[in-house]
């Protein structure tokens, strides 16, 4: 599809499916999605028991077809069940499932647990929130009915897991989801928190990854990015051999000052996440995209006509950020792309910050794959909606994506289980305030340890 390029200043409305547009419910017939043409296949965990809990593993109906699940039981159950929701798993066909980060510290609690593998892979959220609710309906016919009902349900989850756990207390899941779970509490670690930004930040930074490389495209998708991408990389860094990649003074500085505002503006750890080559790669592996979210929708759900692209930091752009804006590949996103829809959650399900029990997040300042502006997005969301008080915020001063250490995640945990159990509301950070997140000590309250690279914190 051939575009013109036209003025940053331009705007239109709703560019996005946008939280505070009114759902208007799909009911036309749609075309099939790429996604509902592949084929998974689910296998029999072989993950070992530990003691002092009884482990059931095994294969259950999901939304995709057959998925995996495991369930562990203390012998001193609390009557809790935690509901576990992985992370992206990729785009093979075999699912795999694995236990929480901290399953020994549940079981030592006396927690329950359970985890699927969800019936399909790709970003395909709708499957996880399904599958996960649906293995929650099942914990008594897959235990073979030795324990009674949890007393409450509770739900946590990594990355996409993440995004599952945080949609799945949202008022519309409650209200479309086929197989309904009430948890009693959400915890989403480095979490996609405001989905259709994640897609807009990967298309906006490989989009200005190849117009500051040299080979800015005049057509959406750009089709030739990854054939591009060798060439691109050496007119954006002096080095992308190692671990750690080196932006040159010029164009790969300011892209890296691009990226910085377009993640959540000046902060500790930003820098070094920057430079990890690992995440460098996961969000340059989607530069030529067509939107549709590897076949997850049908129709492009990215659009950059409003978006203003910057380096510096003063009120107004400079002379230069103008005549790159000016200059930069626009496009459009299909506003029909993600609508409600009559057989269930959409395809890519709403996050508005519409809750109404505890939810306690996690971030590192440096993840460059989901950004810490994703729990910006999500506070403001949650202010406009007027659920600020049921939500506790944490920064981590680390450079990977859910890079948390144990002792990170057995305090959130605790944490969020006595102010879901009726203790008093938990301490958090302001993500919001710029002078704030910009401080040299930021993150220090919750960060547990000193990661290689990043400053410590004085007590």
């Amino acid at each position: 599809m051939k575009l013109t390029r036209t003025s940053a200043a331009s705007l239109l409305m709703c560019s996005l499916i946008l939280s505070s547009c009114a759902p208007v419910m799909n009911t036309a017939a749609q075309p099939t999605r790429e996604q509902d043409t592949r084929v998974f296949t689910a296998a029999v965990p072989s993950t070992p028991s530990i003691a002092g809990a009884t482990l059931y593993k095994g294969l259950y109906a999901g939304e995709h077809g057959q998925a995996s699940y495991l369930i562990e039981v203390p012998e001193k159950w609390n009557g809790k069940l935690v509901m576990y929701a992985h992370g992206y798993a990729g785009t093979g066909a075999a699912l795999t499932v694995a236990p929480p980060p901290i399953r020994e510290y549940l079981v030592s609690q006396g927690y329950a647990w359970a985890a699927s593998s969800y019936s399909s892979n790709y970003y395909d959220v709708r499957s996880g929130i399904e599958d996960t609710n649906a293995l929650a309906q099942q914990f008594g016919a897959l235990t073979q009915s030795k324990y009674p009902a949890p007393s409450a349900t509770y739900i946590m989850g990594v990355s996409m897991g993440g995004n599952i756990a945080a949609a799945a207390v949202e008022t519309e899941t409650l209200a479309s989801a086929k197989h309904k779970v009430n948890y009693a509490a959400s915890m989403p670690l480095c979490g996609v928190l405001d989905p259709p930004y994640e897609f807009q930040w990967l298309g906006d930074y490989t989009l200005n990854a190849q117009e500051l490389g040299g080979y800015g495209s005049s057509t959406y998708p750009a089709s030739s990015f990854q054939t591009l991408l060798p060439d691109i990389k050496v007119g954006l860094f002096s080095d992308s051999s190692g671990d750690l990649w080196t932006p040159n003074t010029v164009q790969g500085t300011r892209l890296r000052d691009i990226a910085q505002n377009l993640t959540g503006g000046p902060r500790p750890v930003f820098e070094l996440g920057f430079k990890v080559g690992a995440l460098q790669n996961a969000v340059l592996s989607t530069g030529g995209s067509d939107g549709t979210l590897t076949g997850i929708l049908t129709k492009n759900f990215y659009g950059n006509q409003n978006a203003v692209y910057r380096w510096t930091q003063g009120q107004t752009p400079t002379a230069a950020e103008v005549a790159y804006n000016q200059a930069v590949l626009r496009t459009t996103a299909d506003p029909s792309a993600n609508l409600p829809r009559a057989d269930g959650l959409r395809w890519l399900p709403a996050i508005n910050a519409q809750f109404k029990v505890p939810v306690l997040t996690m971030h590192t300042l440096g993840d460059f794959y989901v950004p810490f502006a994703h729990e910006q997005h999500y506070l403001q969301m949650a202010q406009k909606n007027g659920t600020s008080g049921l939500l506790v915020q944490r920064a981590i001063r680390a450079a990977g994506h859910c890079e948390f250490v144990g002792a990170e995640f057995v305090e959130a945990f605790n944490d969020w289980m006595k102010w879901a159990s009726g203790g008093p509301k938990p301490a958090g950070d302001d993500v919001l305030t710029p002078s704030v997140v910009a401080d040299a000590k930021y993150g220090c309250q919750f960060t547990r340890a000193t990661r290689t690279g990043v400053d410590a914190c004085q007590p």
